[in-house]
């Protein structure tokens, strides 16, 4: 398997410079402590860089054709000239790439990796990985909430072991409350959580059982009363807590006031110590500035 040293010396030697952020750039925005890191309230995510759009084939497409290598670096540079200092992204060789080529150009951003198959089979890839310097590793959401249907802890927990071993701080993601207060009752070994505002990873069943049937296209369904039963249990850890899908993957951003309760009722409802993941996809407006400057807005007021 390529390492990830070799991953990033190969995209380092292939592309061109970026330019790095501007010694004039604003001030952070507001952050939080995570272990001995600084981390802004404000994370740049990662799925619209690689085609996750969660609505459609065609809409991942046209996601992954903007989402060059350049565009990609381009706005994690804007996040830094905006204030933003953290990136959460799964891991692939291509995001990692882009990182090593970021960071090539200049770039400081601090980073927070989320498992993917490679890592939950190979544990020798986790220690691998943590040697590259992330904030945390984080046991993926979708994976979380499969074993836990399935009541399989042990293979969670044995993971987050496998992180901690590797000396870097330990997450665990999920889309489900109830995983989350599991964990925390039971004394699983985390350092902070991932929590999705919606129950996106609910089955077919489950889905049929809440609104009698299967609403078309099949597949997520994001439901109203899903951010405020999950902020519930974000507010009883005292654990830090990063949330994510608090736009419902755009279906709440078809205007400015729209937008503007979404981040409102988020950071209203989340605890000082929390914080919001945010993928962005500035094809057709600057979102990096926009969002930056509406957290600085709400947070200083």
């Amino acid at each position: 398997m390529t390492t990830p040293r070799r991953i990033f010396l190969k995209s380092a030697a292939a592309l061109p410079a970026v330019v790095p952020a501007a010694a004039t750039s604003p001030p952070l925005l507001p952050a939080i402590s995570l272990g001995k890191f600084q981390v802004t309230r404000l994370i740049i995510g990662a799925n619209p860089f690689y085609g996750y759009s969660h609505f459609n084939r065609i809409f991942d497409d046209v996601m992954r054709e903007w989402s060059t290598t350049e565009n990609v670096c381009q706005t994690l540079s804007r996040c830094e000239r905006n204030g933003i200092n953290t990136w959460q992204f799964s891991y692939n060789q291509r995001s990692m790439a882009d990182l090593e080529r970021h960071r090539a150009g200049g770039g400081r951003l601090q980073w927070i990796l989320l498992s993917s198959r490679e890592l939950h089979e190979d544990p020798d890839l986790i220690r691998k990985l943590a040697k590259a310097g992330p904030i945390g590793i984080v046991h993926h959401g979708g994976v979380t909430d499969s074993l836990c249907r399935r009541r399989e802890f042990d293979k969670i927990r044995t993971f987050l072991k496998q992180v901690r071993d590797s000396g870097v701080m330990v997450g665990m993601s999920s889309h489900t409350p109830a995983n989350i207060a599991r964990a925390e009752e039971e004394g699983w070994d985390t350092d902070f959580y991932m929590t999705c505002c919606y129950q996106v990873t609910r089955t077919a069943d489950e889905v049929r059982k809440i609104t009698g049937e299967l609403p078309l296209p099949a597949g997520e369904v994001y439901l109203e009363g899903d951010p405020a039963r999950m902020f519930k249990v974000v507010r009883q850890t005292k654990k830090p807590c990063l949330v994510f899908k608090i736009l419902a993957a755009g279906r709440r951003i078809n205007n400015a006031e729209e937008l503007e309760r979404a981040f409102q009722f988020t950071f209203d409802s989340i605890k000082p110590n929390d914080a919001v993941i945010v993928g962005m996809f500035p094809k057709f407006k600057d979102e990096v500035t926009d969002n930056a400057s509406r957290v600085r807005r709400i947070l200083r007021a």
